[in-house]
C-alpha cells in the first residue's frame, strides 16, 4: 500500500517518494505520495517526478487493486526503476482547484439535503446528482445560500471513526452511488464547522481546503433531469 501524504496535508506541493513497483504499463508505485487518485468523483493529480536528472511528467494519477495509487507517465517519457528515490511535484493550481470544489460541493450538499446518487469534480466545475423527483423552484436562491456559507469562512477538518461507529451511524453516509472508503479499521470524516457550529460531517477520501471562504463565489448552473428521480445540479466557480 501507497502512504496517502496528501491526507495528513493536502497543501503539500512535493515530497520524496521511493518506487515500489512498475505496472506492466509502466504505471509507477511510491511507498509514499502526495498525488491522489482518480476515486469518490474527483480527478486524479497531475504534476511530475525527477530523479537523477531525469524527469516525468505524470499525467494522471489512478487506482489500482487494494487500493494502490498508481502514477501514469506521460507515454515516452523515462521510467524510474524500483528502488528509485524520486521527488514528486503536483501540479498545485489543478490540485487546489479541485480542493476548492470538492469542499463546495459538501456544501451543495448541505443546501440541497437530499441522498446523492453521483457526482464529479474537475478544476472548473462540479456537480451533483440528486435522488430529487424535481427541481428546485428557485435556483437563486440556493446560490445565494452556498455562497452565504462559503464566505461564513467555515473552518474544515477531518476525524476518524472506525468501520463499526459508521456502521451505527448511517446517517453519515449521503452517498448512494459511492461507498465510504471502509476496510482498513477507519474512516475518515470531513467536518465543516466545528463542534458548537457545525454545518455538515460525513465520510470522505478527498482532499479540501482549510477554510469555506479559499472556495470563493460560485454559481449554481443547469440543473438537469437525469431518469424518473434523478437530478444534476451543476456548479461554477464565479471567477471562470
Amino acid at each position: 500500500m501507497t502512504d496517502p501524504l496528501y491526507i495528513q496535508d493536502s497543501y503539500a506541493k512535493n515530497a520524496i517518494g521511493t518506487v515500489i513497483d512498475i505496472t506492466p504499463d509502466n504505471g509507477i508505485v511510491l511507498d509514499q505520495t502526495i498525488f491522489y487518485a482518480t476515486s469518490g468523483g474527483q480527478a486524479g493529480d497531475q504534476g511530475r517526478l525527477v530523479w537523477a536528472g531525469t524527469e516525468t511528467t505524470i499525467e494522471t494519477t489512478i487506482k489500482g487493486d487494494g487500493g494502490i495509487s498508481i502514477l501514469m507517465p506521460k507515454a515516452g517519457d523515462a521510467i524510474p526503476s524500483v528502488g528509485d528515490k524520486v521527488e514528486q511535484y503536483i501540479d498545485w493550481d489543478l490540485r487546489y482547484a479541485h480542493m476548492r470544489m470538492h469542499t463546495a460541493l459538501h456544501l451543495l450538499s448541505v443546501v440541497i439535503p437530499l441522498p446523492v446518487t453521483g457526482g464529479s469534480i474537475t478544476a472548473s466545475k462540479g456537480r451533483l446528482d440528486f435522488d430529487m423527483p424535481d427541481a428546485p423552484e428557485d435556483k437563486d436562491a440556493l446560490t445565494a445560500t452556498l455562497n452565504a456559507l462559503i464566505t461564513q469562512d467555515h473552518a474544515v477538518s477531518d476525524l476518524w471513526i472506525t468501520d463499526a461507529e459508521l456502521d451505527a451511524n448511517p446517517g453519515l453516509v449521503k452517498t448512494m452511488s459511492v461507498s465510504p472508503p471502509k476496510g482498513a479499521g477507519r474512516v475518515r470524516l470531513v467536518r465543516i464547522g466545528n463542534d458548537t457550529d457545525q454545518v455538515d460531517l460525513q465520510p470522505c477520501g478527498g482532499t479540501h481546503v482549510r477554510k469555506t471562504g479559499e472556495i470563493g463565489a460560485v454559481i449554481i448552473g443547469k440543473i438537469e433531469k437525469k431518469g424518473k428521480q434523478n437530478r444534476r445540479v451543476n456548479l461554477f466557480f464565479a471567477e471562470s
